[in-house]
């Protein structure tokens, strides 16, 4: 009885017993071990996480860049007159009468101005439709003072008319005129390549002064289709020429605009290009952020007569990453190419030059080119 009784006493105080030292340290050690692995793989999952939220940033600003670029190289070349104002249309305001076979020259006032401001928005050398029916037909304003010799803010000009234009109450608005519009297209929408860019030029092109390059890329029209025709640059700014680091800008201004304003902070459109610029081609030189492909008609009277048209634009961008990589404790790098970006407008204003459609093919506006086109 004493000897169970001190065997019970035993199996109680064994039971009560708590770890041993051994035992807590091998708890102790299987704890840690997994943490480890747990806090490991949330490390790794953080630089991954990282990696991609770096990536996707750089994918969304990019893409906007090339978006903007590819919808307004394709509206580049637009011509439009400005939208009238509620209860007015643009019109002819001066009679023309044809007699039969003789045709007319003489000076005609039009009522096109600009909503946003005030002024007229014709310009020499721009073709006009006039009147619907039998008697339309398209002219081309001229300067009666001789070529250049007008006030481009003007809305009186010299045209020639083949056929009778009587202005009529023009409903449903109160304006008595022969109703016009603008056809075809402008085409240096896409501003033509200037000397020595181009690798391969068409026969007796010499290149357009000042026209677009490698670095810059110049369009003008209706870009917003919105009736306003403005001019727009894109500066790809690799080697930081203008000290504000490796930057894509856009500056954009009214077409008749006195002059560029200057490049500022304000106008990037991305700011992470990649300071060792595109890779190389095959032939070992790096790819410029903009490359074209030209058409001409005149041969070597090409450039002055405007028939210079790019129909196509390749458009290449490198980037980075606005943080370094977690991982590679880098900066992720990224090519984003666009090999094949066609000027619609400009590409319709080189088929009626195959045709000789000349009537459709809008000049470059004098103001234009010498005020925005050069630097």
């Amino acid at each position: 009885m004493l000897q169970a009784k001190k065997e019970w006493k035993h199996m109680t105080r064994k039971q009560q017993a708590g770890f041993t030292l051994l035992e807590m340290m091998i708890a102790l050690v299987v704890l840690l071990a997994v943490s480890g692995i747990v806090m490991s793989g949330m490390v790794q999952m953080m630089k991954t996480q990282g990696t991609i939220a770096n990536r996707t940033e750089l994918h969304t600003s990019v893409r906007s860049a090339t978006e903007l670029l590819q919808q307004e190289i394709g509206q580049a070349g637009k011509i439009s007159l400005p939208t009238p104002p509620a209860g007015v249309a643009w019109a002819m305001l001066t009679p023309v009468n044809v007699p039969t076979d003789t045709p007319v020259t003489q000076p005609v006032v039009f009522n096109v101005i600009s909503p946003t401001t005030g002024l007229p928005t014709l310009f020499e050398g721009e073709w006009i439709t006039v009147d619907t029916g039998l008697n339309k037909e398209t002219v081309q304003l001229t300067c009666a003072a001789g070529k250049g010799n007008c006030a481009f803010t003007s809305n009186a000009w010299n045209a020639t008319f083949y056929y009778t234009h009587v202005p009529i109450p023009l409903i449903p608005t109160a304006v008595v005129g022969v109703p016009i519009r603008v056809p075809g297209a402008f085409s240096t929408g896409i501003v033509p390549p200037a000397p020595g860019v181009l690798a391969s030029p068409p026969a007796g092109y010499a290149g357009y002064p000042n026209g677009s390059t490698g670095t810059v890329l110049k369009l003008y029209g209706d870009i917003n289709g919105d009736g306003n025709l403005i001019y727009v640059e894109y500066i790809c700014d690799w080697q930081n020429t203008l000290g504000n680091g490796p930057i894509l800008y856009r500056n954009q201004i009214a077409f008749d605009s006195p002059a560029k304003p200057a490049i500022t902070p304000s106008m990037a459109l991305l700011t992470n290009l990649d300071p060792l610029g595109n890779p190389n081609n095959q032939s070992g030189n790096a790819v410029p952020c903009f490359t074209y492909q030209v058409q001409t008609k005149d041969g070597i009277n090409a450039v002055t007569n405007d028939m210079v048209f790019v129909t196509d634009v390749a458009v290449t961008l490198t980037v980075d990453t606005q943080n370094v990589d977690a991982v590679t404790h880098k900066v992720q790098v990224e090519t984003k190419a666009l090999l094949n970006v066609s000027p619609r407008n400009v590409y319709d204003a080189y088929e009626f030059s195959q045709f000789d459609y000349m009537n459709r093919i809008q000049l470059t506006p004098t103001v234009t080119k010498t005020n925005l086109f050069y630097p």
